[in-house]
C-alpha cells in the first residue's frame, strides 16, 4: 500500500464521523461560544471549509490565506454542513487524482511561530487530516454542551451505546 493509499483510506474514514459530528449539532445553538477566546460553534465548523479548500489549493503546489475561491459562509447550519461535505469531498478527490510524484513535492506552510518553510504536499495533507480530527473533538465538546446527542466516534458514546 503507498502513503497516498494509506492517506486516502484514513481520509475515508474520518470525514463521516465528522460529518456525522457536524450533522447532529443542533442547528438553534450555532452561536454557541464556549468561553471568550473560543470560537463559536459555526466558526469551529468553518474550519473544515477552510482546511478542506486551503488542502485542494495545496494539491497544485499553491497555499493562500484565505484559501481562494472560498465560498462565503453560510447563514444556516445545515449550509455550513454541506460546505463542509463538499470542501472535504473536494480535497480527496484532488488529492485522489494527484501522481505520487506531485504529493512529493512542497509548498510552503508555517514551520513555526511567523515562519514559512517547505512541507511536503502529503505531510501538509497528513496534518489536515489530524487538525480535522482535533476540530472535531472540539466540535463534539460544544455538542455537548449545547445539549446535542453525541454520537459514535471511536466506539460508543453515552448518546450512543453498542449495547
Amino acid at each position: 500500500m503507498t502513503e497516498k493509499e494509506q492517506f486516502l483510506g484514513t481520509w475515508e474514514r474520518e470525514v463521516p464521523t465528522t460529518l456525522k459530528v457536524l450533522k447532529a449539532y443542533p442547528a438553534a445553538k450555532a452561536d454557541l461560544k464556549p468561553h471568550p477566546r473560543a470560537r463559536s460553534a459555526k466558526e469551529l465548523a468553518w474550519t473544515f471549509v477552510f482546511e478542506g479548500f486551503g488542502g485542494a489549493q495545496a494539491v497544485d503546489g499553491e497555499l493562500k490565506f484565505p484559501p481562494k475561491n472560498m465560498p462565503p459562509m453560510p447563514d444556516t447550519w445545515d449550509g455550513m454542513v454541506r460546505e463542509c461535505e463538499r470542501a472535504l469531498r473536494t480535497l480527496g478527490d484532488k488529492v485522489r487524482k494527484a501522481s505520487d510524484a506531485d504529493l512529493n513535492k512542497t509548498v510552503k506552510f508555517f514551520t513555526g511561530p511567523k515562519q514559512m518553510g517547505d512541507v511536503r504536499r502529503l505531510d501538509f495533507f497528513w496534518f489536515l487530516l489530524m487538525d480535522m480530527v482535533h476540530h472535531r473533538g472540539q466540535m463534539s465538546v460544544y455538542l455537548r454542551m449545547a445539549d446535542g446527542k453525541v454520537p459514535s466516534i471511536y466506539g460508543p458514546s453515552g448518546d450512543e451505546p453498542w449495547t
